[in-house]
């Protein structure tokens, strides 16, 4: 007598791999949005780090940047973000006559435009009268770190949004920068 799979058998295991076969599916695009609002996150927490940087070593802004040499090291580097964008861009502070680090036009420099991840946005900024834009500067060399006003804010909340999932990057005016 001859063995083999009956007809049934042969259903009820490919019924099994369909079905899991569109588990896995429908949980890898929410698993890549996720992947992706943490990478965003990430790079955000990255870049302010890095304005923080250029300020503590007197980084001079590039010469492409600010106008040819001999190239300057700016009062200030900070970082600009908007509500309901998906960039935010790094820049140069070379005038600082109020002291609030604020970006203007002329005579500060945008040294780069970053973005965020295709699917997130910065969808808060967490301040103390959340406004529609933000910023942190950081002055050598401690850094002093400004968020938003010279002494209004003592830490920012910036949540970056990928579909219903959130995650915040938290700067304090120690220059504390970490994601949650």
């Amino acid at each position: 007598m001859q063995k083999s799979f009956t007809l049934i058998e042969l259903l009820v295991v490919t019924i099994i791999i369909i079905f899991l076969s569109s588990v896995v599916f429908l949980n890898y695009r929410a698993g890549g949005q996720q992947l992706a609002l943490q990478r965003s996150a990430n790079k955000l927490a990255q870049d302010l780090r890095r304005a923080q940087e250029m300020a503590m070593s007197a980084k001079k802004c590039p010469i492409d940047k600010c106008g040819g040499p001999p190239a300057i090291v700016p009062p200030r580097y900070g970082i600009e973000l908007n509500k309901n964008s998906d960039n935010y861009f790094l820049f140069a502070d070379l005038n600082d006559p109020d002291g609030s680090g604020r970006y203007e036009e002329i005579p500060d420099v945008k040294i780069e435009t970053m973005y965020v991840e295709k699917g997130v946005e910065i969808s808060e900024l967490w301040t103390h009268d959340s406004k529609e834009e933000a910023w942190v500067t950081f002055k050598p060399p401690d850094p002093l770190t400004t968020i938003r006003d010279p002494g209004e804010r003592s830490t920012i909340e910036i949540r970056l949004k990928a579909g219903e999932k959130i995650k915040k990057v938290i700067i304090n005016q120690a220059g504390l920068i970490y994601v949650e």
